[in-house]
């Protein structure tokens, strides 16, 4: 019977995937031609100006730009005065692209100044009649994407491979921190991605959007990843798998999120040559990174300590609760100071080679009830699942989500171009 409802399931799949990848062929209405309308940028029609493209330089001041361009002062002083929340002018920043609408008569006098935050925001100051400056962003068309790849020498080389930005690795690390130790990965292991990537006027990439549903295949368990918002009220939204159960936990495995190795594992019968093979207990769990790599806490927390101090050098040590503390030694600077609250994943300070140690690494160690322990060995309890009352809802909003997953291929691991399907629509 298992065999046939196993057959069942297959076959249902299959026709799924079959049924998504056929084409949809729209139909569309002749319609009667229409006047050709402006073409707004920024919501201006560029056709009426001058139009200056330039780039802040040092030395610049959104004072001095706006003299140059025959705005009077007191409109500056305006901007700088009433619009400070808005558009602080102490504030720009060497690099960032701007443009200077001028007017097309011969005065050619500024009349708007548009000055790009970053690829999407950007802030316009209106210099016609009463001064004002107000934030906007580019239409940003985000195009749905589906990656799938097999581990052959880390994730970032993989997904690098498939041609994909290298944040979706970030990204995918922080959504598995609790439950994969991405610096231990294997070779064979595997994964799948639904994701958004942004794109400006249809052309310009903008990074990458949210992770929709993912997939990872780790030393034989498979673990899917859904983001689903389980606390209406709060509005937070975490990723739970394929059994409604939630893949954060109290703590973080490791308090690097990338590019380390274990150095040292905690050991109490520890023999070091340099003291004559005596035993020398290693209570702590070595994470080698290279010098400046950020340190981060592994569970939310008050920070009790923030010094230097003999062999442990620069420390940060953070009380969780009346049951956990955490501590991280050997730090090149922290960036907390006693007293301060701390969520899990905020930067405490970054790797350096204080105190005792022979290389850059930080030495994480793990309090229990007072009492030193090693945290890989522990249970740690993990967050909440989802509540009863969303189970139902949360397992109908997966379905369509887990078939989309079982569909997607995967792709050997030499870089060859990967077969995906491209969803596009405008946020």
């Amino acid at each position: 019977m298992r065999k046939i409802i196993g057959a069942i399931l297959t076959l249902t799949v299959l026709i799924s995937c079959k049924q998504a990848k056929e084409p949809v062929i729209n139909e569309v209405a002749k319609a009667e031609p229409i006047e050709k309308l402006p073409v707004l940028r920024y919501g201006f029609n560029f056709d009426e100006f001058n139009v200056v493209h330039d780039t802040v330089r040092n030395g610049d001041s959104f004072g001095e730009l706006m003299l140059k361009n025959k705005v009077d002062y007191p409109k500056i002083a305006a901007i700088s005065e009433n619009y400070r929340d808005t558009f602080d002018v102490r504030k720009i920043m060497v690099g960032k692209p701007y443009l200077i609408l001028k007017s097309k008569d011969t005065s050619e006098v500024a009349e708007v100044f548009i000055y790009q935050n970053d690829k999407i925001n950007y802030t316009v100051v209106d210099l016609r009649d009463s001064t004002k400056a107000y934030k906007s962003k580019k239409k940003v068309t985000l195009v749905e994407r589906e990656i799938g790849g097999v581990i052959d020498h880390s994730l970032s080389m993989s997904i690098d491979n498939l041609g994909v930005d290298y944040n979706l690795t970030f990204a995918l690390s922080d959504i598995y921190a609790w439950t994969i130790d991405f610096g231990r990965l294997d070779k064979g292991d595997k994964f799948k991605v639904v994701f958004d990537e942004r794109y400006i006027n249809d052309s310009i990439y903008a990074g990458i959007g949210s992770i929709k549903a993912a997939y990872f295949e780790h030393k034989g368990k498979t673990i899917y990843a859904f983001p689903y918002i389980s606390d209406a009220t709060n509005h937070i939204l975490e990723y739970f798998d394929q059994d409604a159960n939630n893949l954060r936990s109290t703590f973080l495995r490791a308090p690097v999120k990338f590019r380390y190795r274990l150095s040292s594992r905690y050991n109490l019968k520890r023999r070091i040559a340099y003291y004559g093979y005596k035993v020398r207990p290693h209570k702590g769990t070595d994470f080698a990174a290279p010098i400046g790599t950020p340190i981060v806490a592994t569970a939310d927390g008050t920070v009790t300590e923030s010094t230097r101090r003999g062999g442990n050098g620069k420390y940060v040590k953070i009380k969780h609760n009346s049951t956990y503390s955490t501590q991280y030694l050997h730090m090149k600077a922290q960036n907390v100071k006693r007293g301060d609250f701390v969520r899990q994943g905020d930067v405490i300070g970054w790797i350096g080679m204080t105190g005792n140690t022979g290389g850059p690494h930080v030495c994480y160690r793990f309090w229990k009830n007072g009492r030193q322990v090693d945290p890989f060995k522990e249970e740690l309890p993990a967050a909440e699942p989802i509540a009863d009352s969303l189970r139902a809802d949360y397992m109908a909003h997966i379905a369509p989500l887990k078939v989309q997953l079982d569909c997607i291929e995967f792709v050997d691991p030499t870089p060859e171009e990967p077969e995906e399907t491209l969803i596009s629509y405008t946020q």
